[in-house]
């Protein structure tokens, strides 16, 4: 039998940390899963890698594609190039340094939330930061090549980059962040993540100038992919400054979305009566 937890005064016992506090905190899990994958760096080296070379070998089809066409809507192969840059850079830092993101239904369904309810730490920051993803360092490392093979290398070339990838792996993270915590109102909602994590990151890799109306329109609302699929050009290539607003704005607005509905389910959640033990 299950035990009810009062979770929305547990989340409100939560000190609230000052910034100096955050900082520490988070550069403390950091160290500990830098460390705890390099436990095993054959494995950890060869998953990276494995990643790297899997991204590479999608350019080489999307090179064999545009040999035979040239342009396609205003696109050529840099831009799809740096398409993928921007989209598995962004997704490779996000789950190196907060690899639970789109884990959360997992944690929450298998009673996993226990252990950080227990601790005095902002619970869905400590929940996304103590995951370390092995294969996203090869997408992030992956992202880096490509752009210093085919990006803009200028002062302002590597600011609009690093914009690019900030904005791709907040964007990413703000859309598992709501996806995952439907299982606070559904329950097992593993699929549901699974399909929202799947469906985005494939349609982030396709140049969003293929699509037109309705699936336009739904690539900037309702599964706002199009945000990252269309960084190469309205942010690196040419610079467009509604655009880029627009993208801040998306990113922010998902982002305090899918804290609010965490912190909304999290006052309906039971404890799965898990124990167990971090250091």
């Amino acid at each position: 039998m299950s035990m009810a937890v009062n979770v929305e005064k547990e989340y409100e016992k939560d000190h609230m940390p000052t910034p100096l506090g955050t900082i520490r905190f988070l550069l403390t899990c950091w160290k500990v899963n830098l460390a705890s994958s390099m436990e095993y760096r054959m494995s950890f080296f060869l998953l990276a890698g494995m990643m790297f070379i899997n991204n590479f070998m999608w350019l080489f089809f999307w090179s064999l594609f545009f040999d035979r066409f040239q342009v396609v809507n205003g696109w050529n192969l840099s831009d799809v190039m740096m398409l993928w840059a921007v989209g598995a850079g962004g997704f490779g830092w996000a789950n190196m340094l907060f690899g639970n993101f789109h884990r959360i239904a997992t944690v929450v369904s298998s009673g996993q939330l226990d252990v950080y309810l227990s601790q005095p730490k902002p619970v869905l920051l400590h929940v996304l930061a103590s995951r370390m993803s092995l294969t996203a360092a090869g997408d992030f490392l992956f992202g880096l090549a490509v752009y210093a093979w085919v990006g803009d290398h200028t002062l302002l070339g590597a600011v609009q980059f690093g914009l690019g990838l900030l904005i791709s792996g907040l964007i990413f993270m703000g859309v598992m962040i709501m996806a995952g915590s439907c299982a606070f109102f559904f329950g097992n909602a593993e699929g549901i993540a699974g399909q929202v994590f799947n469906s985005f990151v494939a349609l982030s890799t396709y140049p969003s100038g293929i699509f037109r109306g309705a699936a336009k329109l739904l690539l900037f609302t309702i599964v706002p992919a199009g945000f990252i699929s269309y960084l190469p050009i309205g942010l690196m290539r040419d610079f467009d400054p509604v655009f880029f607003w627009q993208a801040i704005a998306m990113t922010i607005g998902l982002l305090a979305a899918g804290t609010a509905f965490f912190r909304i389910g999290l006052k309906r959640y039971t404890s799965g009566n898990a124990i167990a033990m971090r250091g």
